[in-house]
C-alpha cells in the first residue's frame, strides 16, 4: 500500500482539541477525506472519518483492517501536520 498523497487543512478553532482535518490517497486511486487530527496534553493523534448513529455512538465510516495499517497512515499524517505547524 503507498500513501501517496497528504493533504491537511488547519482548523482555526482553537477553543477543542481538533486542529487539522485530512485527507490521503492511497496507491493513486482511493481517496479518504475527513480524517481528524486531534491534540490533547501533548499528545497529537489522528480519528478516521466516522458518523453519529441515532443512540450517540461514533462509527468509523472507513478504517484500517490492522494496526500495521492504521499506523502506516497516521505515520504519514502526523508527519505532513508536523511539517505543516513548522511552516506556519
Amino acid at each position: 500500500m503507498e500513501i501517496g498523497d497528504v493533504r491537511i487543512r488547519l482548523v482555526q478553532n482553537t477553543e477543542g482539541i481538533l486542529r487539522a482535518v485530512a485527507s490521503i490517497t492511497i496507491d493513486g486511486c482511493f481517496v479518504v477525506h475527513d480524517i481528524k487530527i486531534f491534540e490533547r496534553e501533548g499528545e497529537t493523534f489522528i480519528a478516521m472519518p466516522s458518523r453519529k448513529t441515532p443512540d450517540g455512538e461514533y462509527k468509523d465510516i472507513a478504517h484500517p483492517i490492522n494496526s500495521e495499517t492504521r499506523e502506516r497512515i497516521r505515520d504519514a499524517i502526523l508527519t505532513q501536520y508536523s511539517a505543516m505547524k513548522t511552516e506556519n
